[in-house]
């Protein structure tokens, strides 16, 4: 009875060597000694965090108008063009 080895592929070899790093890390990951702590934050804080968030909003919201007009500028500017 013969057996038949087949030689590995560099992309399965990288494969190997992903998966075991994946497996070491998962092992140290597992046995980390941290501790997680809970920070509480005044009503203060999250006022302001609450009032950045909104201006955050209004900034994107901002931002996708002026795309679109933009790009509706870029449109009639063409087509003033190529009349």
């Amino acid at each position: 009875m013969s057996v038949h080895y087949r030689k590995a592929s560099p992309s399965s070899n990288a494969m190997l060597f992903l998966m075991l790093c994946k497996i070491g890390l998962r092992r140290k990951l597992q046995t980390f000694p941290g501790k997680m702590v809970n920070t509480l934050h005044s009503d203060e804080e999250k006022g302001i965090q609450d009032k950045e968030s909104k201006e955050e909003s209004i900034l994107a919201m901002l931002g996708i108008i002026g795309t679109i007009l933009n790009l509706v500028v870029i449109i009639f500017v063409y087509i003033y063009t190529t009349l």
